[in-house]
């Protein structure tokens, strides 16, 4: 059986903090090491434990808030989009709380130095040109047990079944290596080069299948949705986390309640990006959503 979180929702708390070192570790992925005070009290409740990482605007050499107190999102929606920090929510790879460190994966999406200007997103153009001493500011909790927490298998839960792309990569890394041994898991994972595979260490019997893309092929298909359908699924009572592509994310949800039917509720998925569409106008519609929900009640 799998080991079950209650929910909460914790506090987070700003935090000020710098690079210390960057790798590129596959041909899709670079890892940053940031460093910074106060990051003991940084706690990360593992899994796919995500913070927001706010970068500063090409003129600013540190991020700049006009509130940084409970009113900040209020705040940060209202600053001049040309002075406001970008905002992207990204997982926690691994913290070192003794060394006041933690690394973050980030997927390049094309973005690099050979690249055109406009190769990827904000954070990935930063994140393939970071360099050590350049600032940042966070916003991550300060308990372990938070709402930043989404892989919460109920009791009950027989089996796991994980599918994601490079951009997951750091949250499945992290469920693997939380989950109880015996654990059964299967896990799907797009990527786009045959160097992006990882090690991914876990005590669970996980059955682990690497989709590598083929651009050629990229339009006739959707990898992980059709290794899904092709795919002979355990019996008993599954949980199933999907990240990635949005609509990628939605197509594989489809599948796993219409298709084979599970129960939506031990479906757990998250859009990690989508196909033309920033952060930003995600959040728009988001807000636009919630405010449209409020008028209704």
């Amino acid at each position: 059986m799998t080991t079950t979180a209650a929910p909460a929702t914790a506090p987070f708390r700003f935090f000020d903090v710098h690079v210390v070192r960057s790798r590129r570790i596959s041909p899709s992925m670079v890892r940053v090491t940031f460093g910074g005070d106060r990051l003991d009290e940084l706690a990360s409740g593992g899994r796919d434990q995500r913070f927001k990482l706010f970068l500063p605007q090409p003129h600013q050499d540190r991020p700049v808030f006009d509130d940084m107190g409970e009113g900040w999102y209020t705040a940060w929606r209202a600053q001049d989009p040309a002075e406001r920090p970008v905002m992207r929510s990204y997982t926690i790879r691994e913290q070192r709380p003794d060394e006041g460190e933690f690394d973050v994966d980030f997927a390049l999406h094309g973005a690099g130095p050979e690249a055109a200007a406009t190769a990827g997103g904000p954070a990935s153009r930063w994140a393939a040109q970071a360099r050590p001493g350049d600032r940042l500011t966070v916003l991550a909790p300060v308990v372990g047990d938070n709402g930043g927490v989404d892989f919460r298998p109920p009791v009950g839960t027989d089996w796991i079944l994980i599918t994601g792309d490079e951009t997951a990569l750091p949250a499945i890394a992290g469920i693997l290596s939380w989950l109880s041994p015996g654990t059964r898991a299967k896990v799907w994972i797009e990527v786009g080069h045959a160097d992006d595979r990882q090690q991914l260490p876990t005590f669970a019997d996980a059955e682990i299948t690497w989709l590598v893309g083929d651009p050629a092929a990229a339009a006739h298909g959707e990898p992980v949705l059709d290794a899904l359908r092709a795919a002979e699924l355990p019996d008993g009572t599954p949980y199933a986390w999907i990240a990635g592509e949005a609509g990628t994310v939605r197509a594989v949800r489809r599948h796993l309640v219409g298709e084979r039917g599970i129960d939506r509720r031990a479906v757990k998925f998250t859009g990690y990006w989508r196909r033309g569409a920033t952060e930003e106008d995600l959040i728009a519609e988001l807000t636009a959503g919630t405010a449209a929900a409020d008028d209704e009640d």
